[in-house]
């Protein structure tokens, strides 16, 4: 069964997205079967997998609300190798309407449940808010993965995420885990950003991530030509740290099948 993991921080422009593009670029070339949701209404994580988002048929929108088959939404993209669900202001609607809906937090995990068999990995790029898109992101998903950049207010506002997640898990999803944390945009010669790392480490341990996003040009760029930084430039340094993240995400995810197979 494929593992769902919700990308989310209630803090705007700390590399969601670009972390939801170019791990998925980077799992898909590791040959696995992987399908990106889009619920960002901005629909940039659509955008920057070469699907425009003005051109989409359906969206999560048609999935949350009218209850669309995801295999009748989601588009494979032969240019990125994966498939995706995409975002368009449509979106925004959505969250309205799903006010007026029964079991409206699960809608997307009862949606996923027939497809999870074909993906070994899904992940979700979620809003910069606790809305009800963000709310069914972490109801369907197994762990959240958490971009932030080595700052103090960012640090912060994890202590926020982290309190919402432990408060959402004993209502919506009792199974739901911090996958782990990412470190993005980090500049090894600031010093305040060695401190937070530092801190971080001590604080969650094994969950920070040990590959570490470094500010890259390339990896900037690569959105403004529709495409994954391995797409746009693999040899850049952006484009090897979302390899070996995806390496590391694949290896806690098989530590975790083994884990369940034992207990």
């Amino acid at each position: 069964m494929g593992r769902v993991i919700a990308i989310a921080n209630q803090k705007g422009g700390v590399g969601k997205t670009t972390t939801a593009v170019n791990l998925a670029a980077s799992m898909a070339a590791t040959r696995r079967k992987v399908l990106l949701i889009d619920l960002d209404p901005q629909g940039n994580a659509t955008m920057g997998s070469g699907i425009d988002k003005y051109d989409l048929e359906y969206t999560a929108y048609h999935i949350l609300v009218d209850d669309k088959p995801v295999q009748d939404v989601a588009v494979h993209s032969e240019d990125v190798k994966f498939d995706i669900i995409g975002a368009n202001a449509d979106v925004t609607a959505a969250e309205i309407k799903l006010m007026e809906v029964f079991a409206r937090e699960t809608k997307l995990r009862r949606a996923l449940e027939p497809v999870r068999d074909q993906y070994d990995f899904i992940f979700i790029d979620c809003p910069p808010s606790l809305n009800l898109l963000t709310v069914n992101a972490m109801a369907a998903a197994d762990a959240i993965l958490v971009p932030m950049q080595c700052e103090y207010y960012a640090l912060e506002g994890l202590t926020a995420l982290m309190d919402t997640i432990e408060q959402l898990a004993s209502v919506v999803n009792p199974n739901l885990v911090i996958e782990g944390i990412l470190r993005t945009m980090y500049d090894p010669r600031n010093r305040l950003a060695n401190d937070v790392s530092e801190q971080l480490k001590n604080h969650f341990g094994s969950k920070v991530y040990r590959t570490v996003i470094p500010r890259n040009v390339r990896l900037a760029e690569a959105p403004s030509f529709g495409a994954p930084v391995m797409y746009y430039d693999k040899s850049s340094t952006g484009s090897k740290a979302y390899l070996a993240l995806a390496g590391e995400v694949i290896r806690r995810a098989e530590q975790e099948n083994q884990a369940a197979q034992t207990s």
